[in-house]
């Protein structure tokens, strides 16, 4: 619960905040001195940027469902084919008239 309230803040900063930030006084958006600081010298780009908030969560979205349609079509061909109800039936029928010449 608390990692979800964390998420929802940091995303809340990163995203609407940050934007608006940007566009009514056009500065750079919102920034947390150590974090931002900290990841644009390691790996070159604001963690609090609006773009990141906006593609990240979609590209997880298309990877999810990538990941799905595949689990569902590894099941589709790993699965044996079901047995037709003819031979269902005439299994019973040939088990029914077992049982009645039994007794």
């Amino acid at each position: 619960m608390l990692l979800g309230i964390i998420i929802a803040i940091l995303y809340t900063l990163g995203s609407i905040v940050d934007l608006w930030i940007e566009a009514v006084w056009g500065g750079s958006g919102f920034k947390m001195p150590i974090i931002s600081d900290m990841t644009e010298d390691l790996w070159g780009f604001d963690l609090f940027s609006w773009r990141l908030f906006v593609v990240l969560p979609l590209w997880l979205l298309v990877v999810l469902i990538c990941i799905i349609a595949i689990w569902i079509g590894y099941s589709m061909l790993t699965t044996p084919a079901p047995v037709p109800l003819e031979e269902l039936e005439e299994e019973l029928a040939a088990e029914e008239a077992a049982e009645e010449a039994a007794k």
